[in-house]
């Protein structure tokens, strides 16, 4: 009799899961994003979907992979998985085969395909959050800043639902530096800075450091510093995170929390 009573229990314990818990998810991989005749860009911009099968309207998460836009490949983060999302992962070109335009216009090829074909994985165009880590996350401020990017495509940066960049540089790349014979602990802010962008009607920024002892380069002074001129051109949605304890590689563990638990007060709104 207890056995029966405690299976009838689990049962109606496992009816009021939420649908989230529930959800059933597929991938599909190497979906060509560019319309590009380049060979490299043939072989690069291709782009993975990870989706619930029985959701619709669901928050979407464009992720760009680290590698200083030297090396790095496209992954679908465990850490985004079984969490009512639709997350799409995006390679693109690299230094020094292809040219920092090259790359800035395949994040914003990925990011337009995304907001042009993501309801056909369950997904909504109106809650985009783009998130990366390192060069992924210095990639996505240029692009969800410089409204140039993406208008190309015919899409409204502002339009996005939200900018996560995880330790992402906000002063010119050091592996673009690096091209110009700058060493990377000489400062630059040209048209390649995200922080020459800074506006106050971006969408909302949440900026994500390391532990500011352990970080890249001073990686997180560069983004407190991309925090406050947010602030004081008056934009209203920005907020900064150092993770301490933790290195400019292993930060990614515990953002991941945050980027999810925005991604719930941004696209409630929606």
């Amino acid at each position: 009799m207890k056995q029966t009573v405690w299976v009838v229990s689990l049962i109606l314990a496992l009816l009021q899961l939420p649908a989230i818990a529930m959800a059933q998810y597929q991938q599909q991989n190497d979906i060509p994003y560019t319309e590009s005749s380049d060979a490299y860009a043939q072989e690069r911009c291709k782009l993975d979907v990870y989706y619930p099968t029985n959701q619709k309207d669901a928050p979407v998460v464009v992720w760009f992979h680290g590698g200083g836009i030297e090396g790095g490949n496209k992954f679908i983060p465990q850490e985004l998985k079984n969490s009512g999302l639709v997350v799409v992962a995006a390679n693109y070109r690299l230094l020094p085969k292809a040219n920092i335009d090259d790359i800035l216009d395949d994040a914003a090829a990925a990011v337009a395909w995304t907001y042009k074909n993501i309801e056909q994985y369950g997904g909504s165009h109106r809650k985009i959050v783009v998130a990366g880590h390192s060069a992924g996350g210095y990639l996505l401020d240029i692009i969800g800043l410089d409204k140039k990017w993406l208008a190309k495509y015919g899409v409204n940066a502002d339009s996005l639902a939200a900018l996560v960049p995880f330790s992402g540089q906000c002063i010119t790349h050091y592996n673009i530096r690096k091209q110009q014979g700058i060493p990377p602990l000489q400062a630059t802010v040209d048209q390649y800075a995200p922080l020459t962008y800074v506006r106050p009607d971006a969408p909302p920024i949440v900026i994500i450091s390391g532990d500011r002892e352990l970080e890249l380069y001073g990686r997180y002074e560069e983004q407190a510093y991309f925090w406050r001129m947010l602030k004081l051109v008056g934009h209203k949605d920005v907020t900064i995170y150092e993770m301490q304890g933790y290195d400019h590689g292993s930060m990614p563990q515990p953002a991941y929390k945050i980027l999810k638990d925005h991604i719930r007060r941004l696209t409630t709104k929606k």
